[in-house]
């Protein structure tokens, strides 16, 4: 089975964590995996691109010239016909909406997962409606949480049309990864708190940095770190400022290797307003993270308060200083649930059952449209047959 991956990409986050994670374990097997990843001339961002044609991947940069380009329609379905895939997976609104209408009417079974909607801005929501309603037409639509599911429902999506596939990481590129953040910046005394994700209002970075100062007070050696970029970049840099944390606190932007990045941390912290099924959250589990997350989307089917993680309520600074603190003062603790969401990821969140899930996902609706050409050309006979 060959199966065409198509995203616009705005760096190395959750979406395109699911797909290098899809591609490598069917690499494992008989199916490939190609990519086609937007190159958006405002805001072009490859990193995907280039980390797949490192590893070996098929990968394409189709063109596209501001919000809506006619030209780059027409470069997603020269790309469609070349590859000659199976099944077109399209991972978010830009996707969404190009893949469909370059390739209506094709035949092409067209899956969709929907990672989770931010519409936080007006063309955000255009964007987001426009989306909705495409996914009408798609002949699988995949939902990695119960609320992203609901919302599809509410937008129209058919239920029998929607799957839901919990995220899943390659747990071997975690496995004996070696720290290199506290050599690089900190003194071996120094704890250090962490969190990884997009600097954008959904991740509630800034509540991250207000608990940060918060946490300063009783524990005032402790490093705090944010791996990410993002729009909101300048306004959390001011926020440090202004908190007078800047000695503790490091932007260190976007890092190649994540694994080396959870391994140098002693607390890692999921800030969300807004969340699907985070791949950040799964990979500090992974990587035997004791983690302190706010209980949003479908975070807290895998965060278990008090077994796997510390889970409290979101927007709220002084609870999740709290449980930062919590994690600070009992290393006994830390262990202990950084083991316990280790096994929880090998049980329930491992690629290799993602990539199962998906395959069956593929699978339908490869049978389906093969039934629905069958059905059309039934129809196309019997129809010139009574005009005869």
């Amino acid at each position: 089975m060959k199966i065409l991956h198509v995203i616009s990409s705005g760096g190395m986050y959750g979406a395109e964590a699911v797909i290098l994670n899809l591609a490598r374990t069917l690499r494992d097997g008989p199916h490939e995996c190609v990519l086609g990843v937007f190159s958006n001339s405002a805001n072009p961002k490859h990193q995907l691109h280039e980390l797949a044609l490192k590893e070996g991947f098929e990968s394409h940069l189709i063109p596209c010239r501001g919000q809506v380009d006619l030209g780059a329609i027409a470069k997603v379905r020269e790309l469609a016909t070349h590859v000659s895939a199976d099944v077109v997976h399209t991972h978010g609104y830009k996707a969404d909406v190009y893949v469909y209408l370059a390739l209506r009417g094709l035949g092409v079974p067209l899956v969709s997962t929907c990672h989770t909607w931010y519409d936080t801005d007006l063309f955000l929501s255009i964007y987001g409606i426009a989306d909705r309603f495409v996914l009408r037409k798609y002949t699988r639509v995949v939902a990695v949480s119960d609320e992203v599911k609901q919302r599809l429902l509410k937008a129209g999506v058919r239920e029998e049309k929607i799957r839901m596939v919990r995220n899943g990481i390659d747990l071997r590129r975690f496995d004996g990864a070696l720290p290199w953040l506290r050599k690089e910046a900190h003194p071996e005394r120094a704890l250090v708190v962490g969190l990884v994700g997009r600097l954008a209002w959904e991740k509630g970075v800034d509540v991250f940095l207000r608990a940060a100062a918060e946490v300063l007070v009783e524990f005032p050696e402790t490093r705090f770190v944010v791996v990410g970029e993002g729009p909101d970049q300048e306004k959390l840099e001011r926020l440090i400022d202004a908190s007078l944390i800047r000695e503790s606190v490091e932007m260190l932007g976007r890092r190649e290797e994540m694994a080396s990045v959870y391994a140098s941390l002693d607390v890692m912290v999921s800030s969300s307003r807004q969340e699907g099924l985070p791949m950040a959250v799964l990979e500090g589990m992974a990587s035997g993270m004791a983690l302190v997350a706010t209980a949003v989307g479908a975070v807290p089917t895998v965060v278990e308060d008090g077994r796997t993680g510390v889970l409290v309520p979101a927007d709220d600074a002084g609870l999740l200083a709290a449980g930062i603190a919590e994690l600070l003062r009992d290393p006994a603790k830390r262990r202990r649930l950084g083991d316990a969401a280790r096994r929880r990821i090998e049980e329930e969140y491992s690629a290799a059952r993602m990539t199962r899930d998906y395959l069956r996902v593929y699978e339908e609706a490869i049978a389906e449209g093969k039934r629905d050409r069958e059905s059309r050309a039934k129809l196309s006979a019997a129809s010139q047959g009574g005009a005869k």
